[in-house]
């Protein structure tokens, strides 16, 4: 009796395990089938797509691969411990652009997508900050081990350098010498009309799609009408009204001031670049190292310089303008329209100065434009017409020439952002020693 009991004990326990399995399987699978899955935690170096933070400032580049503009590849940002926080593709031109939180940050373009035989150097490590202008460049290609050059090469293309730059201040300061030279204005605004004529420049370039060639015989004819305007709306009344010259120097200098805040906010408070000749590379003929822009802009600021030379020497307004600026009244008892001369080098100088602005903007800033580009120039160009002679056109061409050498050949010594401080030097010492100038004398003369 006892083995049955044990027996049918046995069955009823083994029949309710079986039951309760097979009620665990029916009640149990919808549950374990309906919870989600536990996402694993993310581990260090891991991209984490997130919206842009509120206090995001734009960082830029663009992808040069010497002179192929890469589209299509990534570029990820690292903060300090390793981690990408933004990702982003380049599009047309190489462009990209991230939007990060104020930090430092490790830039990288990701190897994968390159195209095919393309490598990049290094990471680039760059302290973001807001307010100012965070570019990114990325060097692509095998890494220059040679990187020691004799002195006598870098004389060479520093000489060069200073050349070009010296005809481009001259190309700028002629302007501004005509105008003191026939009227005895100094105008401290004239800078503004060199950023004017960057600008105008920008505006067909960018913003309008014209190629920078005719854009810039635009920029011009802005220049000319801007010159135009300056004389018939403020200075042609103040000379009426027999203003001294000290009062209308604190007008161009109250002038200059608002021109340079409303270009700002008109403009934009970063360097922005122009469409064209961005992708140059340079010519080595020798010792001599020189890009296609630089020589074009060699090129055009001589044969426009030459072109001043001639009309001075040849035409008849040429001749009204260094009679004028010679004597204006014995010129006005000649028959010599004085107003009208006056006009006419406000206009020349306004284009000018638009001409010489895309040209530094060319040469010199990058083929970038910026908001205070003029007012940079506005101390060598002073500096130049001052040690050429002021008032005196050819003055100013050997003075800015002399300036451009100086400012270029002192970076051999010092660093090169501090190299406008020789500028300012040659300014003092010039009028410590000679203050009329090279070529200038007690009577100026054209």
């Amino acid at each position: 009796m006892r083995a049955r009991s044990a027996v049918r004990l046995l069955q009823r326990t083994l029949l309710l395990a079986v039951l309760s399995s097979i009620a665990a399987l029916l009640f149990g699978a919808p549950a374990l089938a309906q919870e989600p899955t536990p996402t694993p935690p993310a581990s260090p170096g891991t991209s984490v797509e997130q919206a842009p933070p509120a206090d995001a400032v734009s960082v830029a580049g663009s992808l040069n691969n010497g002179g192929e503009r890469l589209v299509g590849v990534d570029v990820a940002a690292l903060d300090a411990s390793g981690t990408e926080v933004a990702r982003t593709t380049s599009e047309t031109g190489g462009r990209w652009t991230l939007e990060l939180s104020p930090g430092t940050y490790t830039f990288q373009v990701v190897q994968e997508t390159l195209p095919d035989g393309v490598s990049v150097q290094a990471e680039v490590q760059r302290d973001v900050q807001a307010g100012r202008s965070n570019t990114v460049i990325f060097s692509f290609g095998e890494a220059r081990t040679a990187t020691s050059i004799p002195f006598y090469e870098k004389f060479v293309r520093t000489t060069v350098d200073g050349f070009r730059f010296g005809l481009v201040i001259a190309l700028a300061a002629v302007g501004l010498s005509l105008i003191f030279g026939t009227t005895g204005l100094t105008n401290f605004a004239h800078g503004e009309l060199v950023t004017l004529g960057a600008v105008a420049a920008w505006f067909f370039n960018v913003s309008l799609g014209i190629q920078l060639i005719p854009a810039t015989v635009l920029a011009i004819i802005v220049g000319v009408a801007i010159g135009w305007l300056n004389n018939a709306l403020i200075w042609r009344p103040l000379r009426k009204r027999r203003t001294g010259l000290i009062a209308q120097l604190v007008v161009t200098i109250g002038l200059a001031i608002a021109l340079r805040y409303l270009i700002l906010i008109f403009f934009s408070d970063r360097s922005e670049p122009f469409d064209d000749y961005q992708a140059q590379t340079e010519n080595n003929w020798g010792p001599l190292s020189i890009t296609n822009v630089n020589l074009a802009c060699i090129i055009i600021s001589v044969v426009v310089l030459v072109g001043v030379a001639l009309m001075l020497q040849r035409t008849k307004i040429g001749k009204a303008m260094r009679a004028v600026a010679d004597n204006r009244d014995l010129a006005a008892s000649s028959g010599i329209n004085v107003e009208r001369v006056v006009t006419f080098v406000w206009c020349l100088g306004g284009g000018l100065a638009a001409l010489g602005g895309v040209l530094f903007g060319l040469s010199e800033l990058g083929g970038r434009v910026q908001w205070e580009m003029g007012f940079k120039l506005l101390l060598l160009m002073f500096a130049g017409i001052t040690l050429g002679g002021l008032g005196t056109a050819y003055g100013a061409f050997l003075g800015c020439v002399i300036v451009g050498l100086l400012v270029q050949w002192s970076t051999l010594v010092i660093n090169p952002d501090l190299k406008y401080i020789g500028g300012l030097l040659v300014l003092i010492l010039i009028l410590v020693v000679r203050p009329q100038g090279i070529l200038g004398s007690r009577q100026r003369i054209g």
